[in-house]
C-alpha cells in the first residue's frame, strides 16, 4: 500500500498534547496502548505508519514489539451523516470471516474518548496491493490475466455469500436499494457541494428516469476495484484480501459491477478521470468486456442494464470526491491529491454524463 506523510498534529502521545492544536489528532498513543493491552494485542511502544490512498477512512499500520496490526478510524470532521462508519465496516468484515477474502477483526472500540473517534483493529495481511505498477512476480501476461480473473471471481464469490446465514440481517434493507442510493447521494451532494455543476444535475435526472429492476439482493462492497484488494506475495496470482468496506450494505450486486467497470482502465480507453489506476492497460490484463462476461457466467446474472450501473458509479464518485475536496477547503484534510481535485470533479461529472447519454463502457 502507498504511504503518506504524517502531519505534526496527526499523532500525539496524550490528549493533553493536542490542546492548542488547530485540528484534533488522528491517533492518541497512550490511551490506544491501554486499549491494545486490554485486548492482548502486543506490548510496548506503538509505531504507527499511515497506509492506503488517503481519500476515505484513515488507516494506520501499527507495530508493538513483534506484533503488527492495522487500525481503521474515520477522517477528521465535519462528516456527512452516516458516512465513514467504521463500526459498520468492522461488522461486515467479521461476519464474512471464512466466507470471503477478508482480514480478521481483532478488536473494536466504540468509545470515542480513546483516540477521538470509534475505530477497529484488524490483522495485517502479507501481500501486495497494486497501485501504479505490477510487482515482478505478477508482471507477465499470464499472471496479469490471472490478476484480473481473480478480481472478478472474488466479487462473484462475495455476491454468492448467504448474508442472512452470516448474521447480517438488518445490515441493510434488501429491497429498494437503488431508490435509496439516489436519495442518499442526492442528499450527500447537497451537503458536500462547493459549487453548481449542471452536468451532475442532468445525470441525476437521467438516473431517476431510467431506474432498472434489481436482481435479488446480496452483500454489496460499494468500492470494489483493483486498488482495494490484496494479492499473495508469490505467483500464481491469488487474491487474499478485500479491503475498504466502508460502503458495504445489502443491496443490488450490479452496483459493484458498475463501479468495477468505471474503475478499471481498459487498454484502449482514452485518458479519463480514473487514469491513476491505469496499470491494467498492460498486455495480458483482461478487457472490461471479458471481466463482465466472466462475472455473468460465474454469477448467472444478466447484465442488460449495465450502462445504468456504470452511470450510477460515476455519479456517486462525483459526490464522494466533491466531499473530499470540500474537506481540504475546510482544512480537515491534507491529502495533496484531493487538494488539486477542483477540476477533477468537473471531469468526473462530464464523464458520468458521457456514459449516460452516449453508450456503456465496452
Amino acid at each position: 500500500m502507498s504511504l503518506h506523510s504524517i502531519a505534526p498534529d496527526d499523532i500525539v502521545v496524550t490528549h493533553e498534547d493536542a490542546v492548542g492544536n488547530p485540528r484534533p489528532p488522528l491517533l492518541v498513543l497512550e490511551p490506544l496502548g491501554d486499549f491494545l493491552d486490554a485486548h492482548g494485542l502486543g506490548s510496548g511502544e506503538i509505531e504507527a505508519s499511515p497506509i492506503g490512498d488517503g481519500h476515505s477512512n484513515v488507516t494506520y499500520a501499527l507495530r508493538r514489539g513483534n506484533t503488527e496490526m492495522v487500525l481503521r478510524r474515520p477522517p477528521r470532521g465535519p462528516l456527512p451523516p452516516s458516512a465513514h462508519d467504521v463500526l459498520r465496516e468492522a461488522r461486515v468484515i467479521a461476519a464474512l470471516a471464512r466466507r470471503a477474502a477478508v482480514p480478521a477483526v481483532l478488536a473494536v472500540c466504540e468509545d470515542e474518548s480513546v483516540i477521538g473517534a470509534p475505530f477497529y483493529v484488524m490483522e495485517k495481511m502479507d501481500g501486495v496491493v497494486l497501485s501504479n505498477t505490477v510487482p515482478a512476480h505478477l508482471d507477465t501476461p499470464s499472471e496479469r490475466r490471472r490478476v484480473g480473473e481473480e478480481l472478478v471471481d472474488a466479487l462473484a464469490d462475495l455476491h454468492a455469500v448467504d448474508w442472512r446465514a452470516c448474521g447480517l440481517e438488518g445490515f441493510g434493507r434488501p429491497d429498494g436499494y437503488l431508490e435509496r442510493q439516489l436519495r442518499r447521494f442526492t442528499g450527500l451532494w447537497e451537503h458536500n457541494r462547493t459549487r453548481e455543476i449542471p452536468a451532475f444535475d442532468r445525470v441525476t435526472e437521467w438516473l431517476g428516469k431510467n431506474l432498472p429492476e434489481s436482481p435479488p439482493a446480496t452483500i454489496v462492497h460499494g468500492d470494489y476495484r483493483v486498488g482495494n484488494v490484496m494479492y499473495a506475495g508469490s505467483a500464481p496470482a491469488r487474491l487474499i484480501a478485500i479491503f475498504d468496506w466502508e460502503m458495504a450494505t445489502i443491496g443490488d450486486p450490479l452496483a459493484d459491477v458498475g463501479y468495477l467497470c468505471i474503475a478499471y482502465v481498459d487498454r484502449d480507453d482514452p485518458p479519463g478521470p480514473f487514469e491513476h489506476f491505469s496499470l491494467t492497460r498492460a498486455q495480458g490484463f483482461p478487457s472490461r468486456g471479458e471481466l463482465t462476461e466472466r462475472y455473468a457466467e460465474r454469477s448467472g446474472r444478466a447484465l442488460n442494464d449495465l450502462q445504468w450501473y456504470q452511470v450510477l458509479a460515476a455519479w456517486k464518485s462525483v459526490v464522494f470526491m466533491e466531499g473530499n475536496f470540500r474537506r481540504t477547503l475546510t482544512g480537515a484534510s491534507d491529502d495533496p491529491f484531493v487538494k488539486n481535485f477542483s477540476e477533477g470533479v468537473l471531469r468526473l461529472a462530464d464523464y458520468a454524463e458521457q456514459i449516460a447519454f452516449g453508450k456503456a463502457l465496452a
